[in-house]
């Protein structure tokens, strides 16, 4: 069962269909959905003890085996759902853990997942033990009482930690390793960055003829992809990077343990950023996007917006012009709409990155190569209204 509880935030996924996606992706099944509006959490049951005895009515009645929150739950506040509804909860940040969890095949990416996992569980070990008494030793044994047993597993997890990030640094030692021969190459570094299911891994395919794996779900990519990228004979060495996807409400503790992959965003010298064109709330995931990237420090690496799914997109929404301009945090970034699918509009981005890839004394102005008159629109704040479409955008 879903629960989405509206605390006033103005993105708040009403029909919980994100959810739904991960529920899903995670091997779960939805079978009923709720949502409610509260001004701020309860402190002891997040929505309060009338709305949760409405939730154990409905969980009844549908069968449901575990009820899935849409925020993140405190560990009090996830004990106290479990003792009054009398089923299994959890919330956002554990569902994306799972997936993470099982779509991890690098060892530098189960490193990453498993550090993430000890963070997240170290803070929910007061929902595993309600017995608190103290470890004692036998008869005849002097001394005051031990450890309790919550200690042991929390100092057991945090050795664990420890070990998980320091394998971490090793990892992260060769990736720079990596990047420093590619410095000598003097290659130019591209890395695909974007919402998850917006079309990266898809598009890396078509522009390097790769074989990465590509699916129509969320987090089907989590390992980092990099091949060689021919842009003609006039362009530098160029090497194309896909990363994982970004989502709303991308737990902290993930953002942290996958520095070492999201780092290819921040050494790059340029971000392919691809938006799904035909989802209604692409302009509110492009917000997303910049939040993540500016937490990384990757906010100030020049962008190309790269509007995918143009294949699905209705015919009063289809874009006038295949390349254009649009601000973005108030600089002008080129915007060219493709289809990964099709193939549509990917040689008008091929010639975007061939000209952002020349060598300084080789640059040219690419926006002399538009066609089309070149329209600037402001690309709205986290604090303004997002809900242009793609027609008022033109």
């Amino acid at each position: 069962m879903l629960v989405g509880v509206d605390l006033g935030s103005p993105n708040f996924d009403k029909e919980l269909e994100e959810l739904g996606l991960l529920a899903e992706t995670a091997g779960l099944t939805p079978v009923a959905r709720l949502t409610c509006k509260r001004r701020a959490p309860d402190a002891a049951l997040f929505i309060g003890s009338g709305k949760a005895d409405e939730i154990k009515l409905l969980a009844n009645q549908v069968g449901a085996l575990e009820v899935l929150f849409d925020q993140s739950l405190s560990p009090a506040q996830q004990r106290n759902l479990e003792r009054h509804l009398e089923l299994p909860v959890n919330d956002r940040t554990l569902v994306i853990l799972e997936i993470f969890a099982q779509r991890a095949r690098s060892h530098e990416g189960k490193l990453q997942v498993e550090l993430a996992r000890l963070q997240y569980l170290s803070t929910r070990l007061v929902r595993r033990w309600s017995h608190l008494e103290r470890q004692t030793g036998g008869a005849g044994v002097r001394g005051g009482p031990g450890e309790k047993q919550i200690e042991l597993d929390r100092r057991m997890i945090g050795d664990s930690i420890k070990r998980t990030k320091e394998r971490l640094v090793k990892v992260k030692r060769q990736r720079q390793t990596q990047r420093r021969q590619r410095e000598r190459r003097d290659a130019f570094n591209i890395s695909l960055v974007g919402y998850t299911n917006a079309g990266k891994s898809t598009l890396f395919n078509a522009l390097v003829k790769a074989r990465a794996y590509a699916a129509d779900q969320l987090f089907a990519t989590l390992d980092t992809t990099t091949r060689q990228l021919y842009l003609g004979e006039n362009a530098r060495t160029t090497s194309l990077s896909d990363t994982v996807g970004f989502i709303r409400d991308l737990p902290h503790g993930l953002v942290d343990a996958f520095q070492a992959t999201l780092q290819e965003a921040v050494d790059a010298d340029l971000l392919i950023h691809v938006v799904d064109a035909s989802n209604p709330n692409h302009l509110e995931q492009m917000q997303e996007v910049q939040r993540v990237l500016a937490e990384i420090g990757a906010d100030t690496v020049p962008q190309i917006l790269a509007f995918n799914k143009l294949d699905a997109l209705e015919t009063a929404h289809y874009p006038l012009h295949l390349h254009d301009l649009i601000k973005v945090n108030g600089q002008q970034t080129q915007r060219v709409f493709v289809s990964a699918q099709n193939g549509e509009g990917l040689s008008i981005l091929r010639q975007a990155l061939a000209d952002a890839a020349r060598r300084p004394d080789q640059s040219c102005d690419s926006r002399e190569a538009l066609n089309a008159a070149v329209i600037v629109e402001d690309f709205p704040s986290s604090n303004g209204d997002a809900t242009q479409d793609l027609g008022t955008i033109h």
